[in-house]
């Protein structure tokens, strides 16, 4: 938790400097932002604080989980986001706006790491799994959603082109 703790006080010291970024680097940073906060969150949520549940449920059935492939989700789905987000953002409230984009992803992903892993494998209760499932991916989509609309900022770009469209056609 000091991690993430940390991680959230950089990024948010330095918003104005993130936000000042081109648009490649924004994808970069918001990519590792995203693999870091959820690094930060799913290690000790899957194998910490609720391990002997999942073990129990027999949704955790590998002795030593192979970390790297989790890594390499997580950045397959931080360039992703990162990459698709500025083309969705229409203004308005960044932070929100990163949150609402984050976990309309998040559906998408929670549908194939919650509903679908319980019609492929034994887990026992599904109920329990679900729930626990659910309420980490709503954790992770929000916490990097914020992230995400931090390090993006306004589309400083998008709104000094209508302003200048606006005003050639006045």
């Amino acid at each position: 938790m000091l991690l993430f703790n940390c991680i959230l006080q950089v990024i948010i010291s330095n918003v104005k400097l993130f936000q000042e970024a081109s648009m490649s680097k924004k994808i970069i940073l918001a990519t590792v932002s995203y693999v870091v906060l959820s690094f930060a969150i799913a290690y000790p949520w899957h194998l910490v604080w609720f391990h002997d549940l999942y073990v129990e449920m027999g949704a955790v059935t590998r002795a030593e989980p192979i970390v790297a492939l989790g890594v390499l989700t997580m950045v397959i789905q931080g360039v992703v986001i990162a990459y698709f987000y500025p083309f969705w953002y229409r203004g308005g409230n960044p932070i929100w706006a990163g949150i609402r984009f984050s976990l309309i992803i998040g559906l998408l992903i929670y549908s194939v790491m919650g509903p679908a892993t319980v019609a492929k494998f034994t887990i026992e209760p599904i109920s329990t799994f679900l729930t626990y499932h659910s309420i980490f991916q709503f954790l992770q989509f929000t916490i990097s959603g914020a992230v995400l609309g931090l390090i993006f900022g306004r589309n400083i770009t998008k709104e000094k082109r209508e302003k200048k469209y606006l005003h050639k056609q006045a």
